[in-house]
């Protein structure tokens, strides 16, 4: 999805072409994954000669919120609050985000 979002949209070929080095991923594993993601509804295409051009269909705001809401409800809870904590508490935010976060939570207490 997210070479989709970078590029607007793509070929099978495309997106091999950007994941391979990284994932090592076959390209007819690529064209399954990009079928499978149309019959979600996620994607869809249109034919380029004989190439399919895939595009999504949803954007990448919507589905890190879906996500992100779904993670929160099924190991924390739904507590916003405890996902915080546990990135805070396993190390996996760095001092850079943390400024970044205290600076965004600062700004949202002055909305409040």
């Amino acid at each position: 999805m997210r070479v989709l979002w970078s590029r607007t949209e793509a070929t099978v070929n495309e997106v091999h072409r950007e994941l391979e080095d990284a994932r090592g991923l076959a390209l007819t594993t690529i064209a399954t994954m990009l079928k499978k993601m149309e019959l979600k509804g996620v994607v869809n295409h249109r034919t380029e000669g004989r190439q399919f051009v895939y595009r999504p269909t949803i954007d990448a705001a919507a589905v890190n919120r879906t996500m992100v809401s779904e993670l929160t409800d099924r190991l924390f809870g739904g507590s916003a609050a405890a996902l915080v904590n546990h990135l805070l508490t396993e190390g996996e935010i760095d001092a850079s985000e943390l400024t970044e976060l205290r600076q965004r939570i600062e700004d949202e207490g002055k909305r409040a």
